[in-house]
């Protein structure tokens, strides 16, 4: 037979109201008394009655996610980190794709929010989206978190990688190769380009070695026609310059970054270097191989819904800043006369 509540209660040896406040975490309670109420429903396998919990907290059990794009796997990943997490809870995932749209992810987190979701994540928020009002209104309505994204506001979590930081070890990396002349590859409309650019504008003004005309937008930055875009804006714009080195804001531009100097018969690492950022999936199955800056999505992605449950059970907000690391394949090295 199906354990009950009144059957977590007695175990746990406190009232049903006290269990009941521990499953909705609606109000709080006491660490030693939410540990003996989680051992007792562990024990007895006690599965509480969504249903009943909706409408006493009247919000779904379900948490939104809005992604910007399905092409990018960088998003997939996340999704998957958000995913395993939340299947350790009894909180159900819903997916929206904005479609690298500021327009659509607005009104992606309105329909969430008509759907009485118990919170929404959002990861790489649209630059637009961004400087608005309409998050900090969000926020005063449920709990909300970025991904992707350092812009501190009241009521709102986020987790990033240190961007800054990956992008000083990319062009490490690259100058560890004798590297000066080094192209920085963007997209357009997210905090994460944004961040990228200014960390890379004064790293090469430390060396001497800023050039304005080296940072390229290729505008629409994680379909998968980013590739074919990068590809044909870079090798119209290498017939004039003489870089050395490519940096890509992400393994999609990259891609397209390699494709470009193969089509010019520039080989990758001998006359140019190139190194992506993301690490997804696809990036260890190109030819060459890519070497990028791994952001470990599924911890982003892991922390992520940590930080909304968080939020959903104790109402506090957190600010979490994950490492990244150079994954070093075959697309970067020393230039070969």
């Amino acid at each position: 037979m199906k354990a009950t509540i009144v059957d977590v209660a007695k175990e746990s040896g406190v009232s049903v109201a006290t269990v009941s406040r521990v499953v909705n975490g609606n109000y709080p309670v006491r660490e030693k008394t939410r540990f003996k109420v989680e051992n007792a429903i562990k024990k007895l396998e006690y599965v509480p009655n969504l249903q009943a919990r909706e409408l006493n907290t009247q919000r779904s059990s379900s948490i939104g996610v809005v992604v910007p794009s399905f092409d990018n796997m960088f998003f997939a990943q996340v999704l998957d980190g958000i995913e395993e997490y939340l299947r350790q809870s009894s909180y159900s995932l819903l997916l929206a794709c904005a479609q690298n749209d500021a327009a659509r992810e607005e009104e992606c987190v309105r329909d969430f929010i008509t759907r009485n979701v118990s919170g929404v994540i959002v990861v790489s928020p649209n630059t637009e989206t961004g400087v608005s009002e309409f998050y900090e209104n969000t926020a005063a309505r449920l709990p909300l978190v970025f991904v992707n994204s350092e812009r501190e506001r009241a009521g709102i979590s986020y987790v990033t990688s240190d961007q800054r930081g990956g992008v000083r070890a990319a062009l490490e990396h690259l100058f560890h190769y004798g590297h000066e002349r080094i192209l920085f590859v963007q997209g357009e409309n997210s905090d994460s380009y944004r961040i990228k650019e200014k960390v890379y504008r004064e790293i090469m003004r430390e060396r001497g070695a800023f050039h304005p005309e080296d940072i390229v937008n290729v505008g629409e930055g994680n379909r998968i026609e980013t590739v074919e875009n990068t590809m044909f804006i870079l090798m119209d714009m290498m017939l004039d310059l003489e870089p050395t080195a490519i940096f890509c804001c992400n393994d999609l531009m990259a891609m397209g970054a390699v494709n470009a100097c193969q089509r010019m018969g520039r080989r990758v690492p001998q006359d140019i270097s190139v190194i992506g950022y993301d690490n997804t999936a696809l990036s260890q199955y190109t030819a060459p191989q890519l070497t990028t800056i791994d952001q470990h999505m599924g911890d982003l992605g892991r922390e992520a819904a940590r930080l909304m449950l968080k939020q959903i059970e104790e109402d506090v907000t957190e600010n979490v800043v994950l490492a990244n690391t150079v994954v070093e394949r075959e697309t970067t090295g020393f230039r070969v006369e």
